[in-house]
């Protein structure tokens, strides 16, 4: 029992790997928890907030289709949520080599290990969904049970929403769980070629899933889960029984189905996967062909930038992660340019045909997209125990640095989405109206890179991470939603100063001063400090050692 609990512990904060984790981590990612969870009851207050006036509204109107809409939206949340948390803690579903070279020496029994493995995921996803659901669990119950529903109703209708809940997190986790099994009986090389596809194709599953769901489809799982919690919940009129109880049984039907191909499958894995893991390397290995880049300045600068864009596309993990973020800002212009068109009343051509300010939005937001994306996995370490080469043999300075950075986050991040965005606005709009917004949208591009450099005195992938720094908890409420409406905005300035030469010429101006003002500041930075191969808090007393 003791050998459970010290491995429940250590593998419920133990999901990402530690030996990338700064000293000041000590030794787990509980801060990076703590605002991930932070970030989840913030949500969870938003959603109770829009519960009283979206649901009186849905109540008052005493139709079952707005009802269902609203709870299908809930679960669907919930399983983007729960199929988002899989996919971060893809890699710690089994133990790593670390893990295996240090418990298979020891007394400590497989079943053990997995009974612990199963229990900390249990509690994670657990935890997952009552973060989400710790305030909006109770207020969206409350304000769509019925009237007449008496305190009886009232309790089982809460019930029933979090039972529902709870077990569509479940269904999902464990088929993406399942999946990830079925993968793993692959050789190993194979199963790191094939692991980051599958994350890729089930995150943008999870998205379309979430945003583009067919309201009427039978085999969507939200539609089976919103039967069941009607079904449940009794609240619904008996003519909605004979639509609904079908919907029910194959909830009921797919979950236990789910949990059992999961289990029985991540057992055979678990069992086979142990010895895979120490004896195989956990690299694939790449072909020998490679791309040649172009000179991007001197010899070290070259050097230094050419390390960074070839680390990225070698790394599995930093692959996935900047998918991630290209796929959630692909789906936030796709539903603009969706909401655009029902606003306007045109087609998929027209507006692509038109200069307008919904293909202005979205390639703003692509570009967005893709620099945070990029400038987050330029902080995630690769190999720790690699950089000893940059230690030993120092780089020409942090300007040098500085430069090879930004020179390949523009390779990186920007320039693809210049070209896509050449490519399709030049074949369907007039040359002088895009050239134009690919000259505004390069030097925003260039503003946003040397502002992210700012204090960066780091050789990317090769310093340790330090977990909660970023403050994700405050950046996404303070940093995305109002970034969003800002380009709406700006778009719409854009929009007429694309008919006006002296209105255009002066964002020309504005956003090259600020792309030069930023320059000047980046650099300023970075010659006042060496870099940095350790990660710490600003706030963390530093030892002189005397």
């Amino acid at each position: 029992m003791l050998q459970f609990r010290v491995l429940y512990r250590q593998f419920l904060f133990r999901l990402m790997d530690v030996e990338l984790l700064s000293s000041s981590a000590g030794g787990d990612a509980s801060g990076l928890l703590g605002q991930c969870g932070a970030l989840l009851i913030s949500m969870s207050v938003l959603l109770a907030w829009f519960a009283l006036p979206v649901g009186s509204g849905i109540r008052h109107q005493g139709l079952a289709e707005p009802l269902w809409a609203a709870e299908r939206f809930l679960i669907s949340l919930t399983m983007l949520v729960v199929g988002i948390f899989a996919l971060l803690s893809w890699d710690s579903a089994f133990p790593d080599r670390r893990d295996v070279l240090v418990l298979s020496p020891l007394p400590v029994r497989t079943r053990t290990l997995f009974a612990a493995k199963v229990a900390a995921t249990a509690s994670a996803l657990g935890l997952v969904v009552a973060a989400l659901h710790s305030l909006s669990g109770f207020a969206w119950p409350l304000a769509l049970v019925p009237n007449d529903a008496g305190v009886l109703g009232t309790l089982r209708f809460v019930a029933a929403f979090w039972v529902v809940l709870t077990a569509s997190g479940a269904f999902l986790y464990c088929s993406v769980l399942g999946v990830q099994a079925v993968a793993a009986q692959l050789p190993r090389r194979w199963y790191l070629r094939v692991s980051p596809v599958l994350q890729i194709v089930i995150f943008m599953f999870l998205l379309g899933l979430f945003f583009f769901q067919p309201s009427a489809a039978p085999w969507m799982p939200t539609r089976w889960f919103t039967g069941l919690l009607s079904e449940m919940s009794g609240a619904f009129p008996a003519q909605s029984h004979a639509v609904m109880a079908p919907l029910a049984r194959r909830a009921l039907a797919s979950l236990p189905i789910a949990v059992a191909a999961a289990g029985g499958a991540f057992l055979l894995s678990y069992l086979r996967t142990l010895r895979k893991i120490v004896e195989e390397p956990d690299i694939a290995g790449g072909s020998r062909a490679s791309i040649r880049l172009p000179q991007l300045g001197n010899a070290a600068r070259t050097a230094l930038a050419h390390f960074v864009i070839r680390t990225l596309v070698r790394s599995r993990q930093h692959r996935v992660i900047l998918s991630f973020y290209l796929g959630g800002g692909f789906a936030v212009a796709v539903v603009y340019l969706m909401g655009a068109r029902d606003m306007l009343h045109l087609g998929w051509m027209d507006i692509v045909r038109q200069v307008n300010f919904p293909i202005l939005v979205a390639t703003v937001v692509m570009l967005c997209a893709s620099w945070l994306g990029a400038r987050t996995v330029f902080s995630l370490p690769l190999d720790l125990r690699a950089n000893w080469i940059f230690r030993v043999t120092p780089p020409a300075g942090s300007t040098a640095c500085l430069a090879s950075a930004r020179r390949a986050l523009l390779v990186l991040a920007v320039l693809p989405v210049l070209a896509i965005s050449a490519a399709v606005l030049l074949w369907f709009w007039p040359i002088a109206a895009a050239a134009k917004h690919l000259l505004l949208l390069g030097l925003l591009g260039s503003v946003l890179v040397d502002a992210s450099l700012k204090d960066f005195r780091k050789i990317p992938f090769t310093c340790s991470y330090l977990p909660g720094k970023s403050k994700v908890h405050m950046i996404f409420w303070l940093g995305v939603i109002p970034v969003v409406i800002a380009i709406h905005k700006t778009a719409k300035v854009e929009m007429q100063a694309l008919g006006d030469p002296v209105s255009y010429g002066a964002m020309v101006l504005c956003l090259a001063v600020a792309a030069i003002a930023a320059r000047q500041m980046a650099n300023r930075s970075a010659s006042r400090d060496e870099i940095r191969f350790e990660d710490t808090r600003s706030d963390e007393m530093v030892m002189l050692g005397l």
